[in-house]
Order: C-alpha cells, then sequence, then structure tokens
C-alpha cells in the first residue's frame, strides 16, 4: 500500500468549453493518477468530485490537492481533508466494537434469546385461542339476536301482508271496473 500527495494542474480543464470544464477536470485527475501511479484501476472519491465541482461547472480550479492511496492495481483518490474524515470514522467503529460484548457472553444472550423464542408462540398461542373464544362468542351473540329479530319480523309480516293484499285486491278491482266502464262508453 502506497500513499502519495499530488498536486494536479487543471489548466488543461480551462480551455475546454465551458458546458464541459468540471467532466474534463475529473478526466484530467484520471489521467495523471493513472500515469504518475501506473495503475489500471482508478477511483475518485466523493470529495475530489466535490472539490471540482464546489463554484459549479464553468469554474473549476486551476489545481487540486489529492491524496492517492495504491492497492495492488488499484488506485484510490481523495482530497487530504477528507482522510480526515475517513480516520474518525474507523476510529468510531474500533469503539462500538469494544462496546460490544466478549464472544463468551454473546453466546449466553444467544441462548436467552432462543429460549425467549421458544416462549413466546406459546404464551401467544394462548393470547390467540382467549381471542378467538372471545370472536365465536360475540359471533354467537349477533347470531342470537338477527335470529330474534327475523322471529319478530316474521310476526309483523302476516298482519303488513294482509294490509297490502287487500289494498292490492281493491285496487285491481278499481282497475277493472274503469276498464269495463271504458268498453260500455265504446
Amino acid at each position: 500500500m502506497e500513499e502519495k500527495i499530488y498536486t494536479i494542474p487543471l489548466l488543461r480543464a480551462k480551455m475546454a468549453p465551458r458546458t464541459r470544464r468540471a467532466k474534463k477536470a475529473v478526466r484530467l485527475v484520471r489521467e495523471f493518477l493513472a500515469k504518475h501511479t501506473k495503475a489500471e484501476i482508478i477511483k475518485i472519491d466523493k470529495s475530489v468530485n466535490e472539490a471540482i465541482w464546489a463554484r459549479g461547472l464553468r469554474k473549476v480550479p486551476s489545481k487540486i490537492r489529492v491524496k492517492a492511496v495504491k492497492i495492488e492495481d488499484e488506485v484510490w483518490a481523495y482530497t487530504p481533508e477528507a482522510e480526515v474524515k475517513i480516520e474518525k470514522e474507523k476510529e468510531e467503529k474500533k469503539e462500538k466494537k469494544e462496546k460490544l460484548p466478549p464472544e463468551e457472553t454473546k453466546e449466553e444472550v444467544k441462548e436467552v434469546e432462543e429460549e425467549m423464542k421458544e416462549e413466546q408462540p406459546e404464551e401467544e398461542t394462548k393470547e390467540i385461542e382467549e381471542q378467538r373464544e372471545e370472536a365465536e362468542k360475540e359471533a354467537k351473540e349477533i347470531e342470537e339476536t338477527k335470529e330474534e329479530i327475523a322471529e319478530e319480523v316474521k310476526e309483523e309480516q302476516p298482519e303488513e301482508t294482509k294490509e297490502v293484499e287487500e289494498a292490492k285486491e281493491s285496487m285491481e278491482s278499481e282497475v277493472k271496473e274503469e276498464k269495463k266502464e271504458e268498453k260500455e262508453e265504446k
């Protein structure tokens, strides 16, 4: 693993048309690193791209400082300021790993979790069964009320149906009489 800081001139990017200057600058960074590190694969970090695009598409910087890290045939390029951020993130990850319990306690925790998982289904099934029983009771009550209402309606229906039938008969008889009268008039 080799690390080196380069100052890359980007003046040639300013010779390109205004709308292509940032793209040209990124291409120049790639070409420069490929030439000086003799690597095939060059990966540019977000921090380098942000430094090039900081003032927009048309106003690229005249030069940029880049730290190149070569690992086998790959080169990672990032700004030296970004390196500080990366180191802080690594330190935070190490601290988190240190806070984790040792392997013995991890195994104990796993055993306890498995026991809890085994116990939970039994408790859950009991709760589910209770809920089913309550739902069945409610369903029975609803059916009973429906039956009671249906019986009441049946008891009331004959009276109503008799009245309706009488009304229909009277209407039919009136219509028949009117038709007879019309025929007689003709």
